[in-house]
């Protein structure tokens, strides 16, 4: 996608050195656009631990490449099986809400056991992160194409004038290589010509609305306004909202739905307002296992800091700010989760179906257990 006229994916393997895969550091945006190579494992683990990368598919894709640079740095004399066992192990529990971490780097770990050969596993782990990456940037583009006809619908209905769409937290291509989930959808109806404007959440407590999602919709040319999270309901009352659109990061096969922590508010708002609430996911993002989201989902609880303190530019230094008083202590809840019954439908790439086990399994016939 645009970053200043140029194009950017999420994440990439440096193009002089193919043992360096290179990353966008989030945590500097929208103020400071730099990005990072990653070399080994500690270093991969980190920029997933620490937000470098974050977003369902883009943190299954950064972890496929971290198990390639544990085939890079494999030292001669090691138990080659232990070792792979013991890094992906380690890869997978960076982590915990976000199914596709998990799901990648088991793939990469199957493929390479599959390979009997241990001198063919770097490459073999090159060609299967490529694979995986891929798939992630295509299952997007088609998440857009098949959520375009319902911004189209809307369109029709309201005779061309504007649709409003609210999303929250960021679930464009900076969360997954390119295209985004939520926002695929958005950029495809932009580019057809439709007359969208995006209500984004500013989503605390790391304002990954305000700060990601603002930025990237701006970079493309996307109209949109930055709002609180709590003003989503409002606008919705007063009829200022035709659809909702959001990621997640992991939804069970029964169709409940974790994603950045607010999504349930907005969800009962929907409901109450009856505007159509979407969930956008390639389906690396369903976990096959689990069958109620809201009491077995694994819930990330982060540093209170992060609600404590607010980030930003002042007088053109990157700051942070203390705002409540000082000894108060804070909860860091990442996630929640919303019920299927709350959902209109859920986007994917293969297309629509309802947040249902049948509605899944029908899609996914395949996959499903």
């Amino acid at each position: 996608m645009n970053v200043n006229g140029k194009w950017y994916r999420a994440i990439w393997p440096d193009e002089h050195d193919p043992e360096t895969i290179q990353i966008i550091d989030q945590r500097k945006l929208p103020h400071r656009f730099e990005t990072v190579g990653l070399t080994n494992v500690e270093k991969t683990i980190q920029a997933i631990r620490e937000m470098y990368v974050r977003g369902a598919p883009l943190i299954g894709a950064t972890g496929a490449w971290g198990v390639y640079l544990s085939m890079v740095n494999m030292e001669d004399g090691q138990d080659p099986h232990q070792y792979l066992k013991t890094e992906c192990l380690k890869i997978s529990s960076a982590r915990p809400t976000a199914v596709n971490l998990e799901w990648a780097v088991s793939a990469m770990e199957k493929t390479l056991l599959a390979q009997e050969n241990v001198e063919n596993w770097v490459k073999t782990a090159w060609v299967k992160a490529v694979e995986i990456t891929e798939a992630e940037v295509e299952n997007c583009r088609q998440i857009g194409q098949h959520g375009l006809p319902l911004i189209e619908e809307i369109s029709r209905k309201r005779d061309g004038k504007t649709v409003n769409i609210l999303t929250h937290c960021n679930a464009g291509w900076l969360a997954c290589v390119d295209h985004g989930t939520a926002t695929a959808p958005i950029y495809a109806a932009f580019d057809k010509g439709l007359d969208v404007h995006v209500w984004v959440d500013e989503t605390r407590p790391l304002n990954q609305g305000a700060r990601l999602t603002a930025w990237e919709l701006g970079q493309h040319g996307v109209p949109h306004t930055v709002i609180t999270d709590n003003a989503g309901g409002h606008l919705m009352q007063h009829g200022q909202v035709d659809m909702v659109i959001v990621g997640t990061d992991r939804t069970t096969h029964t169709g409940d739905v974790a994603n950045k922590v607010g999504t349930y508010l907005k969800a009962l708002a929907a409901r109450d307002n009856n505007v159509p609430f979407y969930v956008a996911l390639p389906s690396s993002t369903i976990d096959w296992e689990i069958e109620d989201g809201v009491k077995s989902i694994p819930i990330e609880t982060r540093d209170p800091d992060e609600v404590r303190m607010v980030w930003g530019l002042h007088d053109k230094h990157l700051v942070d700010v203390l705002v409540p008083p000082e000894n108060s202590p804070a909860l860091n809840i990442a996630f929640d989760v919303t019920p299927a019954r709350l959902v209109t439908g859920l986007i994917t790439e293969r297309g629509l179906c309802k947040a249902s086990a049948a509605g899944i399994r029908a899609l996914f016939p395949d996959l499903s257990k």
